[in-house]
């Protein structure tokens, strides 16, 4: 059972409950991306375990008539045993997905798996003419380059700041400079996308030149926000704009919640004040 403190971040342990709160999310506008936890795998059975939950739960979704999708990291597909492995399980599950009707998001992780998550995304978007997504980080120096590669691929971009401690060889280090590297590369692709851009920040000032740029390309936007931090901000959003909170479920819990804690103090304050009811 998820204690209080950390099921601000996290929709529970089961498939069940992943689903029935992107159920309540849909009901305020909120549509969801759902994540089964897991990452850096080495055991092809567990691999194989989260593909077949994650078909189940594409199926589920789709039986549901949820405006959902979900979201899958590649260590998580066995890219830790091989990039053909991991492959082989996405192409997999983006089929299902695309029969179905449901969009797949492919996370970004550390720099030395940019490389084969890229690859992947590419071939998949160009075989289905889109029915997948991928995100790029604005903190590795080669994002712009990755940007206009993949600028006629018909999937989908989520962009973010990034998350991973990357080294400076790779990676801006200061917080400045990614977010002005962030506004540059938002402005390029939504210049130049067409298959769509995700904004995926909880940053006021950054949300807000997001929806001028979108205003004055009339390009399409729509924003991804996590479960559990600025709420309310992401449903007043849901006025204007297509927005999708990041629903994550499963027992491996507990790495996730503390990597929220790590990423911005202050949301320990939020589910600490959830739990007093204030």
């Amino acid at each position: 059972m998820i204690p209080p403190i950390a099921n601000r971040f996290v929709a529970g342990e089961t498939p069940a409950e992943a689903l029935a709160h992107a159920a309540r999310l849909e009901e305020r506008g909120v549509s969801a991306i759902v994540n089964l936890l897991g990452e850096h795998y080495d055991d092809p059975a567990t691999v194989a375990a989260d593909v077949a939950e994650y078909e189940r739960l594409i199926e589920d979704i789709a039986d549901a008539g949820l405006d959902a999708t979900v979201s899958v990291k590649p260590s998580q597909l066995g890219l830790d045993l091989g990039a053909t492995v991991f492959d082989e399980h996405l192409e997999r599950l983006v089929e299902y997905g695309v029969e179905r009707g449901v969009f797949v998001w492919v996370d970004m992780e550390d720099h030395t798996t940019t490389d084969a998550t890229l690859a992947a995304f590419e071939r998949l978007a160009r075989e289905h003419d889109g029915g997948v997504g991928v995100c790029l980080q604005a903190n590795l120096k080669r994002t712009r380059e990755d940007l206009e590669r993949l600028a006629d691929v018909p999937g989908k971009v989520r962009l973010v700041k990034g998350a991973y401690d990357e080294p400076a060889a790779v990676a801006f280090t200061e917080q400045a400079t990614v977010n002005r590297v962030y506004r540059e590369l938002l402005a390029y692709a939504l210049e130049t996308y067409e298959g769509g851009v995700a904004v995926a920040s909880h940053d006021p000032a950054l949300i807000e030149y997001a929806a001028e740029l979108a205003a004055e390309h009339d390009a399409d936007l729509e924003f991804q926000l996590l479960m559990g931090v600025r709420e309310d901000a992401q449903y007043d959003l849901s006025s204007e704009y297509p927005v999708y909170q990041y629903v994550p479920y499963g027992s491996r819990w507990k790495s996730y919640f503390y990597r929220r804690v790590r990423e911005r103090r202050e949301n320990l304050w939020f589910a600490l004040r959830a739990i007093v009811g204030r």
